[in-house]
């Protein structure tokens, strides 16, 4: 097949999707709305970009993105993107009409769909009656509908023009479904959940041998969410003095949160620097690595679908907190396999990690509930080639 990828190409997520097909013998060709220069055997790249994009990209210097950072809150950045990027999207989509005429691909698939699927139909809009736009697919991420669709006026026309044009739609959730029929799609069309984002590669998020989990080590607890406007990392932090009174030795770990300044002065108010390491991005691996010390993983978000590191986590054997968001509890039985609370509350995010350290058993039967339920739904391999039989579906039948 031949396949064009529109797509934040800086997203671990959306390379993991990616590379399945970049690797596996199909023409694979990449529209990024981001600067980006992933490591895929790419047939082609070219870089769209919207609002934004570029003070949030690889070509911006370190000095910008900081003086950014530190003059607006992630909350703020995400709002005024949501009323600045639409505006950009139509001289964007005229360039990618152009791109889709050169190429000729079998279909297209925009990975998400604020603003890459948006991008999409929009160009598919523009098409002449007489030229044949190959068929859309959209992916939908687990904040698309809950966070963005209903941030404002133009953005809840434009989800609904996506849905109503797109041939076909993917979500990570069931719940997902659902509401992208409210929003405008139509129940007759093709359309599938698979999980996390393309699924966990068991080959590098896998458990501990036990007995490289010495007895004396301190416990360690990580955030792997980062700085994003719908992460309640200030109720996080808040959360673990109170942890640190019954389990004084606990390390906490967050990636991709060092260079964030409000993130610094609250580990500096909060006095709980000696206890929380703050990282920059990590690479798959390193997060691996990260999971695998760690025996409580939390992701206090208010919008979410199914986040590959949750499930990356649980496979690595971690402990689940999270919060209580419906596609969640496709995934976890609160005070079963994980816990499930509200992420805004620092004292109930506090209480469900003091419970989850306390209770060794209680993470043992979690450990090998979620060991199996990864295996099962999960696996990378299997969802992917999953994937690759709904493309072929949407194809005339010589594919």
């Amino acid at each position: 097949m031949r396949i064009l990828f529109v797509a934040d190409g800086r997203s671990p997520i959306a390379l993991n999707w990616i590379a399945f097909f970049a690797q596996g013998g199909h023409e694979t060709h990449l529209v990024s709305t981001f600067p980006c220069q992933p490591e895929l055997p790419l047939a082609s790249l070219q870089v769209l970009t919207v609002a934004f994009a570029q003070t949030a990209g690889v070509s911006t210097g370190r000095g910008s993105r900081a003086a950014l950072r530190a003059a607006l809150p992630v909350g703020l950045r995400t709002a005024l993107r949501q009323w600045l990027a639409p505006l950009s999207l139509a001289g964007a989509a005229q360039r990618l009409r152009q791109v889709i005429q050169r190429l000729q691909p079998d279909l297209v698939h925009a990975l998400r769909i604020p603003y890459e699927g948006m991008l999409a139909v929009l160009a598919a809009s523009d098409s002449a009656g007489s030229d044949r736009f190959p068929a859309l697919i959209l992916s939908v991420w687990g904040n698309d509908f809950t966070l963005h669709a209903t941030a404002n006026p133009l953005l809840a026309r434009l989800t609904r023009l996506s849905l109503r044009r797109a041939d076909a739609l993917l979500a990570d959730c069931q719940r997902d479904l659902r509401l992208a029929r409210q929003w405008g799609f139509a129940s007759c069309k093709p359309s599938a959940v698979f999980p996390g984002g393309g699924g966990v590669q068991l080959d590098i998020f896998y458990p501990p041998e036990p007995q490289h989990q010495p007895d004396n080590l301190p416990p360690q607890v990580i955030n792997p969410r980062g700085v994003r406007a719908y992460v309640q990392n200030r109720a996080f932090f808040r959360a673990i003095p109170l942890v640190l009174r019954a389990h004084p030795s606990t390390r906490f770990i967050c990636p991709a949160m060092a260079g964030d300044p409000r993130v610094r002065r609250w580990v500096e108010e909060l006095g709980i620097s000696g206890s929380v390491e703050l990282l920059p991005p990590q690479t798959r691996p390193q997060m691996a690595q990260h999971f695998r010390r760690a025996c409580v993983a939390v992701s206090p978000t208010t919008h979410d679908g199914t986040p590959n590191t949750l499930l990356e986590a649980m496979a690595c054997g971690c402990f689940p907190i999270a919060g209580d968001l419906e596609p969640l509890r496709e995934w976890v039985v609160s005070g079963e396999n994980g816990l499930l609370v509200d992420p805004r509350q620092p004292y109930a995010l506090a209480q469900a990690m003091i419970t989850a350290l306390d209770d060794a058993a209680l993470r043992q039967r979690a450990r090998e509930r979620n060991l199996r339920l990864v295996a099962e739904r999960a696996d990378y391999r299997r969802v992917m080639a999953g994937v690759e039989s709904f493309y072929r579906s949407l194809l005339p039948g010589d594919f």
